[in-house]
């Protein structure tokens, strides 16, 4: 994989640097020099048509694909240097996508413990402890002995959360966490994103809930074709977009 020519510079509030980031599948090119910084404590929300890119960068800042070229830090940690434990890196970062990949044959609670038990190390009764904590937190303490195909989607879906949580990653990733469920069932895991971010936690959203953007969201960036097209404040984003391809999007979907 080749590198950027040199390392960016990396301020103390910078959680995730994405810089110039490339990556193709084959003759496709699905990112095309996507540069960005992702600052502790910011909620940051990725827009776009399907195709443009948003998922595949998402997947590259904790390293479920690598990038054809171009570098991801973390903490001020490049993913791609062979001297990366990237297991360690991705236990400080939580992500949810469209599917909740839950365990059918265990129930809720030993969803969220086999983490804490097999990778941090916790004892059984400590993991119940932070599990039970979770659950409480995202609104379900009392699905805790059920199966993921007893609850509805919401539910799951704030299963799996609730999992990421427990592991007490630095920063959240999400990949369209309502695309999958009912219309009914979207808001309840938006109310979890939301108290998560009033909370203090890094997010990087890829999201078609341009309500909760707007809400919630600190910082927009709009991609089209693989690339960055407009970023910014997103209160700003959706008040003054500047690009035409922003403004005939939001005309489609607003």
């Amino acid at each position: 994989m080749a590198e950027s020519a040199a390392r960016p510079e990396i301020g103390p509030d910078d959680r995730i640097v994405v810089d110039h980031l490339w990556k193709s599948f084959g003759t496709i090119q699905a990112v095309r020099d996507v540069s960005l910084r992702i600052r502790t404590g910011t909620v940051t929300v990725i827009v776009g048509p399907s195709g443009s890119g948003k998922s595949t960068v998402l997947r590259c800042m904790n390293h479920l694909e690598v990038p054809t070229s171009g570098a991801v830090y973390i903490d001020g940690v490049h993913l791609g240097d062979r001297r990366t434990n990237i297991n360690l890196i991705r236990r400080e970062v939580g992500m949810v996508f469209q599917q909740f990949n839950l365990f059918p044959h265990l129930s809720v609670l030993d969803n969220i413990t086999l983490a804490l038990r097999k990778v941090r190390g916790r004892s059984k009764t400590e993991a119940e402890a932070i599990a039970m904590a979770q659950l409480q937190r995202v609104g379900i303490p009392e699905q805790a002995r059920k199966r993921p195909g007893q609850l509805s989607g919401g539910q799951q879906q704030r299963v799996a959360i609730a999992r990421s949580l427990a592991m007490n990653p630095r920063v959240m990733l999400f990949d369209e966490p309502t695309s999958a469920l009912d219309p009914e069932m979207i808001k309840e895991v938006l109310d979890v994103m939301q108290e998560l971010a009033a909370s203090g936690m890094t997010m990087v959203v890829v999201s078609h809930e341009m309500g909760f953007a707007r809400q919630v969201g600190s910082h927009m960036v709009m991609m089209d074709q693989g690339r960055i097209v407009e970023e910014g404040a997103a209160e700003d984003v959706f008040a003054r977009p500047q690009h035409p391809r922003t403004k005939e999007f939001f005309s489609k979907i607003l």
